[in-house]
C-alpha cells in the first residue's frame, strides 16, 4: 500500500505536497494533549479548532486522548459506549485492573471521539512508575513537582492504552502524535517497549526557551552558546527537560509550530525538527462575510460607551475620534512585550502631543469597570423638553430654545454638570490589586508617568482579568472586544506562534507583531508587503531594545496619522489574509507529517521518499494594486494625506483588488480513498500538464 506523491503545485510553500492515494480505513491516529478538553493554554486552541478537519479526514478511525477533569466533562463532553470494540476491549480491561477511563464525544465542531484518562485515580502506581523511569532513563521526578507527577501518571497510563489496542488479532496501523512534554512520556515508553506504533512528537514552545526568555537573556542570539543541562538545573526543571528531549528524540517525527521554534528546538532540544507545522484557525467560526465592518462599529460603540463610563467625570475628549489599542495574553511581563509596548506608549504620547493632531489613542488591556451616569441621564429635563417640543410644534411653530428651557431646567442641568466633576486623576486599574507595589505593569505605567491627565494624548486602561459576556464589568466576550478595537498590539519577545495576531487578522483588524513570532514569521514568508495588509513586523532580532521601541513607536503614529477612509481600507485588506490562515490549508502539514511517520514506521508497508519543493511551488500575496509601486514615494503602505482629501482618492477598487489576491489562492486539500494502481499513471501525467499550464 504505497504512498504515491502528487506533483501538483501546492498552495503553500515549503509542503511537500502528498496525492490523497491513502487507505485510511486501515490506518487509525490517537493524538495525545494535556488541553483535550481541558483549556489551560494555546495547545487547546491548536486542538479545538483543527479537530473538524481531522475528523473530516480520519472519520470514526480518529480519537482524542487527554486526563479527565469532571468540571471540564460536565460542559464539554458527552459521555458514550465505545463504538470501536477494539478500543471497548481495551477500555474495559483497564478499568478492570484498577483505572477509570472514559469515553465520549467532544462536543465542540467536527464531535470528535475522546478517551479521557483519571490520572488521578491511579496515583497508588506513582512511586512504582517513577521509579520504572529512572530505571528507563535515569529521570527523577521529585515529590514536590505535582505537574511532573501527572506527567508521569498520564504517560504511564497512555502507553497502557496504546500498548492494549497493539494486542488485537488485526491491529490496524497507529499513528500516536503527542503534543509537549506533559503527553511526551507515552510517546518514549510506546519506543521502549517497541510497540508498533508510529509516533509523532510536537512541541509549541520549549521548555527551557521560555524559562530563559523570562530571566531577560539575549536568547536567540546566543542560542548555540547556552550549556542547556545547567541552565536547565539552575531552573530546578531538568527531570521536565530530560522528558520533554527524550520524546523529540524517540519520535519518529519531530514537529514544531514555527521556523523560528525549530531553530531554538534544533539547539535546546538538540534534533531538528523534521517538518513545521503552523497553527491554523477554524475560518468559518470568525467569517462575517461583508458585515465584518458593520460588527466593528457596533463593537467599538460598546467600548465607546465603557470607556466613557470609565472616564466618568474626566471625558474632555472626542471619542468617536479616538483609536483603541489593546494587547491581550498570558501574563508574561517580558516575554509577552508589554515592557516594550508601553515604553512605546509613553514615546507616542509626547510625539501626539508635540504634533497636537486632533484626536486620541486609548490604549486598552482588555476590559475596564463602567460607572453610572445617573445625573446626566436624568428623565426629567429630557421629558419636560420633549413635551414642550411637541406643544410647539402641535401649534406650527418652529421651536425656540430660548423659551424651551427656563431658570429651573438650566439649575438642573449646572447641577448634573457639577456632579460629574473629579478632582482625582482617570483610574488606570478596574481592579483593586492585592499588591500593587509589586506589579509589573502598573510599576511600569508610574516609572513612563502615564496617568490618564488631560494633558496625555494616550489613555490607558488596565483589566487584569479574563474578558466574558457575563461580566459586569463590560459584557463582551474576547472576540466582540477584538472586533471593536483599531489594532492589536503583540510585540513579544518569546511567541513560538502568536494566536492572538492570528485572530485579529481572521477578524479583520490589523496587528503589529515580531520576527521573533512565529506568527510574524510566516507572515513575512507568504506576504510580499506585509504591512500594506495590516500586519506590522517588528524587527526584535537585530536590533537593540531602544531602536525597535523607535520602530515600534513609529509604527503607532504612523497608524495614529491614518484618515478614517485608509483605515477601512486597510481592514478589508488584512481580512482577505483569513484563508491563509485556514486549517484547510494548514492542515497540510499534518497531513504530511502523519505520511511522513507511517513511512518511517512501518517501511515494509509505506514509501516515504523525501524531495525538494520546487521553486516554482507556493504563493505570495503581491503588494496591493492601491499601493504606490515605489518605496521612493511613501515609506508607509498607507501614506496620510489630509480629511479633505478623504473623498477624493478613487484608485481602491475592493473587489477587483481582492479578486487579484484569489488567483493566488488554490483549493484546499480533501483527502480521498486509496485510488487504484492503473489510474495512478493518468492522475500523475495529469497533474504535470495542470502544474506546467499554472507554471
Amino acid at each position: 500500500m504505497p504512498l504515491a506523491r502528487s506533483l501538483s503545485v501546492t498552495s503553500l510553500s515549503g509542503l511537500e505536497e502528498w496525492d490523497e492515494e491513502f487507505e485510511l480505513e486501515d490506518a487509525v491516529l490517537f493524538e495525545i494533549a494535556w488541553e483535550v478538553a481541558n483549556k489551560v493554554g494555546g495547545i487547546y486552541t491548536v486542538i479545538q479548532t483543527k479537530a473538524r478537519l481531522t475528523a473530516e479526514e480520519w472519520g470514526e478511525n480518529y480519537f482524542l486522548v487527554g486526563p479527565y477533569v469532571e468540571s471540564n466533562v460536565r460542559t464539554q463532553v458527552e459521555l458514550i459506549e465505545p463504538t470501536n470494540p477494539v478500543l471497548k476491549r481495551t477500555i474495559d480491561k483497564m478499568n478492570s485492573s484498577g483505572c477509570k477511563v472514559y469515553f465520549g464525544r467532544w462536543l465542540i465542531e467536527g464531535s470528535p471521539y475522546v478517551v479521557l484518562i483519571d490520572v488521578g485515580f491511579t496515583a497508588w502506581s506513582l512511586d512504582r512508575w517513577k521509579s520504572e523511569l529512572w530505571d528507563l532513563g535515569a529521570i527523577g521526578v521529585p515529590w514536590f513537582d505535582r505537574e511532573a507527577n501527572d506527567a508521569v501518571l498520564f504517560g504511564f497510563l497512555t502507553a497502557w492504552l496504546l500498548g492494549e489496542v497493539t494486542q488485537s488479532e488485526e491491529p490496524p496501523h497507529i499513528v500516536a502524535h503527542f503534543h509537549e512534554w506533559l503527553a511526551g512520556l507515552g510517546l518514549v515508553l510506546c519506543r521502549k517497549r517497541q510497540l508498533p506504533v508510529a509516533t509523532i512528537f510536537t512541541t509549541h514552545a520549549t521548555l527551557l526557551g521560555r524559562y530563559l526568555c523570562a530571566g531577560s537573556v539575549d536568547f536567540y542570539n546566543n542560542l548555540s552558546k547556552f550549556n542547556v543541562d545547567k541552565e536547565a538545573g539552575d531552573r530546578q526543571i531538568y527531570h521536565r527537560y530530560c522528558l520533554e528531549r527524550a520524546a523529540a528524540h524517540c519520535a519518529h517525527v519531530f514537529t514544531t509550530v514555527s521556523q523560528i521554534t525549530a531553530i531554538e528546538a534544533e539547539h535546546l532540544l538538540k534534533r531538528k525538527p523534521d517538518i513545521v507545522t503552523p497553527n491554523g484557525l477554524n475560518v468559518k467560526k470568525f467569517s462575517a462575510m461583508h458585515e465584518f465592518q458593520n460588527l466593528h462599529a457596533q463593537s467599538k460603540s460598546r467600548i465607546q460607551e465603557f470607556v466613557r463610563g470609565h472616564f466618568y467625570g474626566h471625558l474632555d475628549f472626542n471619542l468617536d475620534k479616538c483609536l483603541f489599542l489593546f494587547i491581550a495574553g498570558r501574563y508574561e511581563f517580558s516575554n509577552k512585550g508589554a515592557d516594550i509596548f508601553l515604553e512605546a506608549l509613553a514615546r507616542l504620547n509626547y510625539l501626539l502631543r508635540c504634533k497636537k493632531w486632533n484626536f486620541r489613542s486609548c490604549f486598552v488591556l482588555l476590559a475596564g469597570q463602567p460607572h453610572a451616569d445617573k445625573q446626566l441621564q436624568s428623565h426629567t429635563v429630557k421629558e419636560r423638553f420633549g413635551k414642550k417640543l411637541y406643544e410647539s410644534l402641535l401649534v406650527g411653530q418652529l421651536p425656540d430654545v430660548a423659551k424651551m428651557l427656563d431658570k429651573e431646567d438650566f439649575t438642573i442641568m449646572k447641577r448634573a454638570i457639577f456632579a460629574t466633576q473629579r478632582q482625582s486623576q482617570p483610574p488606570i486599574c478596574t481592579h483593586n490589586m492585592l499588591d500593587d507595589s509589586s506589579d509589573p505593569i502598573l510599576n511600569s505605567v508610574r516609572r513612563i508617568g502615564l496617568f490618564n491627565s488631560s494633558a496625555d494624548r494616550v489613555k490607558i486602561i488596565f483589566h487584569p482579568e479574563f474578558l466574558s459576556s457575563t461580566s459586569p464589568l463590560l459584557p463582551m466576550d474576547y472576540e466582540e472586544f477584538v472586533r471593536g478595537c483599531h489594532l492589536g498590539v503583540f510585540p513579544s519577545y518569546y511567541e513560538p506562534w502568536g494566536y492572538t495576531p492570528a485572530e485579529c487578522t481572521v477578524m479583520g483588524i490589523p496587528s503589529i507583531s515580531t520576527n521573533l513570532s512565529g506568527f510574524g514569521c510566516f507572515m513575512e514568508e507568504h506576504i510580499a508587503d506585509p504591512s500594506a495588509y495590516g500586519i506590522y513586523i517588528l524587527d526584535r532580532r537585530y536590533k537593540g531594545v531602544d531602536e525597535s521601541c523607535n520602530q515600534l513607536t513609529s509604527f503607532l503614529f504612523q497608524f495614529c496619522k491614518q484618515s478614517r477612509r485608509q483605515r477601512i481600507i486597510q481592514r478589508n485588506r488584512t481580512e482577505r489574509l483569513s484563508d491563509l490562515l485556514d486549517w484547510r490549508y494548514l492542515g497540510r502539514y499534518y497531513i504530511a507529517a502523519r505520511h511522513m511517520a507511517l513511512a518511517k514506521a512501518f517501511p515494509d508497508t509505506f514509501i516515504y521518499e523525501p524531495h525538494e519543493p520546487s521553486s516554482a511551488t507556493g504563493f505570495r500575496y503581491p503588494r496591493p494594486a492601491s499601493v504606490p509601486p515605489s518605496p521612493s514615494l511613501s515609506r508607509h503602505s498607507s501614506p496620510h494625506h489630509s480629511e479633505a482629501e478623504e473623498d477624493e482618492d478613487e484608485r481602491y477598487d475592493e473587489d477587483l483588488e481582492a479578486e487579484k489576491d484569489r488567483v493566488n489562492i488554490r483549493q484546499p486539500y480533501t483527502a480521498t480513498k486509496n485510488k487504484t494502481s492503473a489510474n495512478l499513471e493518468a492522475d500523475e501525467n495529469e497533474d504535470d500538464a495542470v502544474a506546467n499550464d499554472k507554471i
